[in-house]
């Protein structure tokens, strides 16, 4: 038989009914077998005197004498004694406590059945909501109502938890589909370079020369691509390891091997910090390079690091298009770029964000993304200390 929650809530009532139903009936019996409180003594009753005779009455014959018995006859039975009437009180009172106790005891079965079942029923309609649920329909909730209590605590964060798996096979689909899409046309635009130059007979060196150059460009930025998504899938994956570093030190590697393409200021503070340092300095190379690319003529970047509240923080703010709060949410999501309505600098990929992202939340961090009222972005970045 199979042991259910049900059928183990029903043998736990009466279980614990039955124990305390003896443990009541052992001392009821104590009690009275072995009361500290003794009944009071009854007094004796006096023997009553005979009434006097009034005068000039004939008083009552005497009772004649009772005959002699012989010695041969047995005496008369003794009545019982207070002692023998409480023994069989008290057996009988233990007998009736006992078919009384067996009769409450399936009483308590049976009510402690109902009362499980009507408890679990909201289990068993949630394990029938879950069965149905499946990778592709994940839009189902178990929506449970009733009283404010553990079950629906418990539906309730199920449910909460269907709306981040959601949000994730949502965001893994739309990620595998943008890169498909962001493979697939290097290589398409790769083969029709390569199939133009062959169907002309007149080539010459040059236009082969100018071809394969194309070509090796297109190469070039699939291998930045593939690096990316490497990069990408490494750091939700989590650390494997970590060492103590300087935040300061790592952005400033990092800004010293960058041209005088933009007007960049700095102020490094030591920022000692722990985690992966190639991920952190791919983190660094990121925000400088995504300043640096969204960026408009003539514009700045400002980048800092210091101790704040006890923890690194890394600073990177910029000059460029002015962006609607309600997009900055998208940006840290693969293959999502502003939509200003300006071509950004460069051929960007489409995954800075998304990367340092990915990296902030592997550290344990917190990434902050504030749009700046006149135009840019701010990011902030607070690692573990």
């Amino acid at each position: 038989m199979r042991q259910t929650v049900r059928l183990r809530l029903t043998l736990l009532y009466s279980g614990l009914f039955l124990l305390a139903g003896a443990l009541l009936i052992a001392l009821i019996y104590f009690l009275v077998e072995y009361s500290p409180f003794p009944e009071p003594p009854t007094a004796p009753a006096a023997p009553s005197a005979p009434a006097p005779a009034e005068p000039g009455a004939t008083p009552p014959p005497a009772a004649p004498p009772a005959p002699d018995r012989p010695d041969s006859a047995e005496p008369p039975a003794p009545a019982a004694g207070p002692d023998d009437r409480q023994a069989g009180s008290l057996r009988r009172l233990l007998v009736n406590s006992l078919i009384a106790l067996a009769v409450m005891a399936f009483a308590s079965m049976v009510l402690g059945w109902l009362m499980a079942g009507r408890v679990l029923r909201p289990l068993g309609e949630m394990t029938a909501t879950v069965r149905r649920i499946t990778a592709d329909r994940l839009d189902r909730r178990l929506a449970a109502s009733g009283p404010d209590d553990e079950l629906k605590e418990l539906a309730d964060t199920f449910d909460e938890l269907l709306d981040r798996l959601e949000a994730a096979f949502t965001a893994q689909r739309r990620f595998v589909a943008n890169a498909s899409h962001e493979l697939r046309t290097p290589l398409t635009l790769q083969q029709a370079m390569a199939e133009v130059a062959l169907a002309d007979p007149e080539a010459d060196t040059a236009s082969l020369r100018a071809v394969l150059e194309r070509l090796l460009a297109a190469g070039k930025h699939q291998e930045r691509l593939i690096e990316a998504l490497l990069t990408l899938a490494r750091s939700q994956q989590g650390l494997h390891h970590r060492q103590s570093l300087d935040l300061a030190g790592i952005t400033g590697q990092v800004l010293d091997r960058r041209g005088e393409e933009v007007r960049l200021t700095s102020a490094l503070r030591p920022a000692p910090a722990s985690g992966d340092r190639a991920l952190l300095e791919r983190l660094v190379v990121n925000l400088v390079d995504n300043a640096s690319r969204h960026n408009v003529p003539g514009g700045w970047i400002k980048v800092e690091t210091a101790v704040r509240s006890g923890r690194p923080t890394l600073r990177v703010a910029n000059s460029g298009p002015v962006i609607p709060p309600d997009q900055v949410p998208a940006l840290l999501e693969p293959f999502r770029r502003p939509a200003t309505g300006r071509k950004a600098v460069g051929d960007g990929l489409g995954l800075g964000l998304s990367i340092v992202a990915a990296i902030v939340g592997a550290h344990h961090g917190t990434l902050e993304v504030r749009p700046l009222p006149e135009g840019g972005l701010e990011v902030t970045v607070t690692l573990q200390p």
